[in-house]
């Protein structure tokens, strides 16, 4: 889409905001699946039937190059949220808050550097109603100020009349466990799907790959059903619609893979208008570049600590991206170590423990049918050559040429013709890796004592502090990097003192008969992120506060009565 493509949709997006039909801040609303490489319609997979989604993409720009940074979701959901490469900022390994059934170290929340915050936070304090439908699995715990709402009944709905919102729904229905734990009726024929030359074709294999194929079918009704919902609301044609998918596919040797099929995902924007509707955009796009390119269109500064690039928006970068990166490390209960450049054409890993096989005996996984079955055929002698490289020893470098090899089963990294390309991406990849950094020579135990300062749990977000401030008051907090977020509620009676010490952050819990002797009458809907200004209080408000550092545990609830400070708000 670069560089005249690029112009005429910043051009278009000019002349509708110049007729109002696209405010200056845009509605902005995210349609994620899990666990789906591009097999939708609009990609050219006419095995499935995707009516919704192939309407987005008639009426929206398709991306045919979008990556993630990962092959499997914790991390990629880091990357995504935060605008920063996962091993940079210790959120790598998959996963941190698992169960201790699937990872040989207690869950724990990453601890990020100080200066990386949840993108909805800097959209919040832009006036933005943020909503999330509901998965988040950051890596870490989020914050009270990341959502205005959280949860399976979160809506822009809630907003106030004229506010603009960015909205997040995320449909599980693709995740790799519905291959194995819904049993309702099959939409697709299991005798004509196609079968990948990784896999034997087996029944057992047909009915994993129809069951996939089935789920996005049921996918995609869902995403009709919400922009539906749009269309009655009067909001299809003014907000900004991204669907994609948190990484690549969820059958065996695809999820988890730094591979084409484990890190190509489905991206399509619907911009107001229909600008462009219909175009194709080769651009090579990384999901480390949605936090950016969301707060680029909707007129909030993007900070510098972001290592993903905006390519859309008023802070579009000038510079097209030559390359995509990711990475891979622990997954489950396996430690592994690769990471990846990709091209428009070719991609290199670098295996760090080379010593390993590629195959990684994970027991989530082995729920899916297919994967027991290729673990038995592999006993009885029944795989092929192409699918018993799996199970192969990795070498230190792999380069393929994804264009004429799809399936990356030809490794060229050996081959004297590639050998430009390959000190090409070994450079772009050693730069990346220099310029953004790397956490994953550090053993996790290690990694986890250093983010808590050696101790065997994680550092507590001091109480923040509420001074008097002209009439209002004014909020601070001792832990550097901590976000605060705060409520005003009026009672019917004093609270009791004991509520200082109260940590849950469920108000009915807060303000229940055995914390507090007053009845609540009102209170603000949601927690409210502090953005530094006066904070006006009334004639029987009482604020709460509490305030966070991602990785460290909350801060105590802080309150101070309004009687004690009552000011005015400003007209």
């Amino acid at each position: 889409m670069r560089p005249l493509m690029a112009f005429l949709l910043v051009c278009c997006l000019a002349e509708i905001q110049a007729q109002n039909k696209f405010p200056q801040k845009p509605n902005i609303l995210w349609i994620t699946c899990e666990d789906i490489s591009p097999f939708v319609g609009a990609y050219g997979h006419s095995e499935v039937r995707t009516p919704n989604i192939d309407r987005l993409a008639r009426e929206g720009v398709l991306y045919s190059r979008a990556y993630t940074t990962a092959g499997v979701c914790a991390p990629s959901r880091s990357a995504i949220i935060t605008g920063m490469y996962q091993q940079s900022i210790g959120t790598h390994h998959m996963r941190t808050n698992g169960s201790p059934k699937y990872q040989p170290v207690p869950p724990y929340s990453a601890v990020i550097p100080d200066y990386v915050k949840c993108f909805p936070e800097y959209l919040r304090m832009a006036g933005y109603y943020c909503t999330n439908n509901e998965k988040q699995d950051y890596q870490f715990q989020a914050p009270i100020t990341v959502w205005d709402e959280n949860g399976p009944a979160a809506s822009f709905r809630n907003r106030s009349k004229g506010q603009p919102f960015f909205a997040v729904f995320n449909f599980q229905i693709t995740h790799e466990s519905q291959l194995f734990s819904r049993k309702d009726s099959l939409l697709v024929d299991a005798d004509k799907v196609v079968v990948p030359p990784l896999y034997a074709d087996t029944k057992t294999a047909r009915r994993d790959i129809a069951r996939l194929l089935t789920n996005i079918e049921r996918m995609d009704s869902q995403v009709g059903d919400l922009l539906d919902m749009l269309r009655k609301d009067g909001l299809y044609e003014n907000t900004i619609i991204f669907f994609y998918s948190d990484h690549g596919g969820n059958l065996p040797w695809m999820k988890r893979e730094l591979l084409e099929r484990g890190t190509h995902i489905p991206f399509i924007i619907r911009f107001p208008g229909a600008v462009h509707g219909g175009t194709v955009s080769e651009e090579l796009i990384s999901a480390v570049d949605f936090a950016p390119t969301v707060l680029s269109l909707a007129g909030v500064k993007i900070p510098s600590h972001m290592q993903g690039q905006a390519f859309s928006g008023a802070q579009q970068s000038k510079k097209a991206r030559q390359y995509v990166f990711a990475a891979r490390d622990r997954m489950d209960e396996h430690y592994d170590r690769v990471r990846m450049v990709r091209d428009k054409r070719y991609r290199y890993l670098y295996n760090y423990m080379s010593e390993k096989p590629y195959y990684q005996d994970i027991s989530y996984r082995l729920s899916i049918p297919m994967m027991a079955e290729i673990l038995q055929l592999k006993e009885q002698g029944k795989l092929n050559d192409t699918q018993l490289k799996w199970f192969a020893s990795k070498p230190e470098e792999e380069l393929y040429d994804v264009a004429n090899d799809p399936y990356e089963l030809n490794n060229l990294a050996g081959d004297a013709k590639y050998i430009d390309k390959l000190i090409e991406l070994r450079a772009a990849f050693r730069q990346w890796n220099k310029t953004v950094g790397d956490m994953g020579a550090i053993p996790e135990k290690e990694m986890i004592s250093q983010m808590w300062n050696g101790r065997d749990e994680p550092p507590a977000t001091a109480l923040p502090k509420v001074v008097p401030a002209k009439g209002g008051v004014k909020l601070s907090c001792s832990t550097k990097g901590a976000s605060i977020g705060y409520r005003i509620v009026k009672l019917g009676a004093e609270p009791k003192r004991e509520m200082h010490a109260v940590t849950n952050w469920d108000i009915t819990m807060i303000f229940g008969n055995s914390v507090s002797n007053g009845q609540l009458i009102s209170a603000q809907p949601v927690w409210q992120v502090y953005d530094g200004k006066t904070i006006w209080l009334a004639q029987g408000d009482t604020l709460l506060v509490q305030a966070m550092r991602i990785g460290f545990k909350p801060s105590a609830l802080e309150y101070i009565d309004g009687k004690t400070f009552v000011g005015q708000p400003k007209n």
